[in-house]
Formats: C-alpha cells, structure tokens, sequence
C-alpha cells in the first residue's frame, strides 16, 4: 500500500472537476514534505477516474452525500465509521460548515482548513485567508500542507510549485481510440466547447466549426468533449460542417465516461477549450492547450502548464451567467476569431516537431 508506515491523512475534497484537479498540488506538496504520507481523498464518485490517476493518492473514499445536502445525522454516522481507521490529520478543502463536519465526529485530533463558514471548533487548526495573499485557488490548496505558522503568502511556499500531473500510459490509448471508432492514420485535436453556469463562459459554436473546417482541411479528426448537455452544443458545431468534414468531427459530449474522456485527452495533439474543468484536465495531461477565457478571469484559476497559451481579450473579474450577444454569448468570447487560435495552435504544434 502506497504510504505505509507514513503519517494518515485524510483530504475532505471539492465536488468540481476543475477544482478537484487543482487539489492535487496539495497532494504533492504533503508528499514532497512527507514522502510517506498515506493520502485518501472523500469526493464524489465521478472523481474516482481522476484520483486513480494521481499516484499521490493512496485511496479514494467516495462521499455519498449530495453537493447541498447538510444530512447531520448521516454524516456523523459517516464520521464514526472511521473513528478506527488511524487519520492523524484532515485537511478540509471546501469551505462550507458541512464539510467540516465528517472529521469532526471521527474524531481526528489535527483538523485543518481555511475559516469558511463558521467552522470554529469543527476546525481546530483554523487558517484566515487572506485573499491578497493567496491570489490563485492553487496557492491556497497547497498552503494547508504547511504549518499555518509558516506559510504567511504564496512567496513563503516553495518554488516551484507542484502542478497538477496526471498519469496516462501510451498503451492505453489504442483501445479508447478503437472503441469510438477513430480513425488512427488522422492525429486529433481536442475541443472541449461545454462551460458551467452559462453560455457567458463558451467561445461561440460557429467559431468552433470553423477552427473544425481548418484543421479538418489540414488533415487533423476533431473530438468534442463534454457531458450530455453539452452534447447539443456539439451538434450546433457539427451542423456548421460538410457531410465530408462531419467524418472527421465527432461529437463524443455525453458518450464517454470521464476516465475514456480523459485517456482520450491524452491521445490528443493539442486541445482548446473553455474556461472549464476539461480544460483543467487537459493542462495536467501536459497537452498544448490553448483556453479561451471571457467575463471569468484567469487570474484565480488558470490553466497550470506550460504548455499552454490563455487568450483572453478583456480584463478584471465579470460575473456574467449569460451574454447580451444572440444565443447568450459574451462579446468578449466572440471577438476571439479562429485565425488567431489556429494561429497559436500552429506554434505549439510546430514546437512540438522541433522537440
């Protein structure tokens, strides 16, 4: 078992994908501090496939609880079934009052976390965030594997800061790829068109369908990924394309589950993509990656890696669920045109071939 030996901890994680992403810089902070740490993470079910794929991660304990639901007495039964198991500290991501409560009631002697929502004695070792201090949601994760004493603000971690990894083997991808029929003599280009809370965070579809009819014309297959309500985006983009160029433009929103989706992110020459838990993904795959941001800003949580090139028109933080342009896009999304981002695609992937 990785970690035996070390000290237990137990992480209460996020229930987003792109914050559940984000998370693993904690991980390796604890780890590169405590090379024998045994770290298991309580998320939802879906973060399994992510978690698996962290080698930082000892085990992951699914939460059976819904994202709002408070359900006191369940989770004190849940905390009690683990009063046994040896947890010498939790770290507690989220920042809601009920999050806390499950180490609590199992009776975890360090129990750490950012003050959130009246967590005074839930927490007993109570971080306060300030916010300047801490700009990007990452520095923030990896500062609870510090003692608060000595981490006052990102300058006081250490450089580098871990990035998110996640591990995918070459040989895995041949039988993802075979199982969607794709078509192996094209390499593939990932769009992941899909964004929460509203169209205001989506690069337009027919933006999308035209970067399709490029690189379709170059010799590249397009792969749209997402979850079943972005489906019918994907076929807003496919309907802008020729039957010969809807061949190589497969819509696979709702079609895959979230460990085919990420094996197949890997498998990619390049992705693009909204501001989005995908996209999150995709940089900690190390795929050149080239996200498109509007009204949310990159400056809390950008894409961590190099390899990737934020476009992003307009400054400062807007809290826009829906555009005023037509079907609710944000101006600031349509203005980005195709030509530049096939323009930095081409870059990357000409980089790529000098590598």
């Amino acid at each position: 078992m990785k970690g035996l030996g070390g000290m237990k901890i137990l992480v209460i994680g996020p229930s987003w994908v792109g914050d559940m992403m984000m998370s693993q810089s904690l991980y390796r902070a604890v780890k590169q501090r405590h090379p024998n740490a045994q770290i298991d993470v309580m998320a939802p079910a879906w973060c399994r496939p992510l978690l698996n794929r962290m080698p930082e991660v000892n085990r992951p304990l699914s939460m059976p609880l819904g994202h709002g639901a408070l359900a006191l007495g369940q989770r004190r039964s849940l905390g009690q079934s683990l009063k046994d198991t040896g947890y010498q500290q939790a770290l507690v991501l989220p920042n809601s009052f009920k999050s806390a409560l499950i180490p609590f009631f199992a009776g975890i002697p360090l129990r750490t976390g950012w003050r959130g929502e009246m967590r005074y004695g839930l927490l007993n070792d109570l971080r306060v965030l300030d916010k300047a201090a801490f700009p990007l949601m990452v520095q923030r994760y990896a500062a609870l594997a510090y003692p608060g004493t000595a981490i006052k603000s990102a300058a006081d971690l250490p450089e580098p800061l871990p990035w998110p990894r996640l591990e995918v083997s070459a040989d895995e991808i041949p039988a993802t790829q075979q199982a969607f029929n794709l078509q192996p003599q094209r390499p593939l280009i990932g769009f992941c068109p899909g964004a929460e809370f509203g169209p205001a965070k989506r690069w337009p579809h027919y933006h999308y369908a035209d970067l399709a009819k490029m690189l379709i014309d170059r010799g590249y297959q397009v792969l749209l990924f997402g979850s079943a309500k972005d489906h019918p985006t994907g076929e807003e983009i496919q309907s802008q394309l020729t039957s010969d160029e809807k061949q190589f433009c497969h819509n696979l929103a709702g079609q895959t589950a979230l460990e085919q989706a990420v094996v197949l992110l890997a498998a990619c020459a390049a992705v693009v993509s909204n501001d989005s838990g995908l996209m999150h993904i995709a940089a900690a795959l190390g795929r050149p990656l080239v996200a498109l941001y509007g009204p949310s800003s990159p400056d809390f949580t950008p894409p961590l890696s190099h390899q990737a090139k934020v476009i992003r028109l307009i400054t400062g933080y807007h809290k826009i669920r829906k555009g005023d342009a037509a079907q609710g896009y944000h101006q600031s999304l349509i203005d980005i045109q195709p030509a530049q981002v096939i323009n930095e695609l081409d870059s990357m992937l000409a980089g790529l071939k000098d590598n």
